[in-house]
């Protein structure tokens, strides 16, 4: 977004939230991942995926 920074779940046409700035729509992003225990998505200005983060429904046997 030109104006500011959009927190919006996959699939959705509209963004849940909208940010001035990125480190503030982060912090919301992932307060609401933690809650829905779902993936997190951390977009660039360029709409390339920066960094994932998992906030639930992980294995726990997985190695790495």
């Amino acid at each position: 977004r030109s104006d500011g920074w959009a927190n919006k779940k996959g699939g959705a046409d509209k963004a849940s939230s909208l940010h001035s700035t990125k480190k503030e729509a982060e912090k919301a992003a992932r307060i609401q991942s933690k809650k829905e225990g779902s993936e997190l998505d951390i977009h660039g200005k360029d709409g390339k995926i920066q960094r994932k983060d998992s906030h639930g429904h992980d294995p726990s046997d997985v190695k790495g």
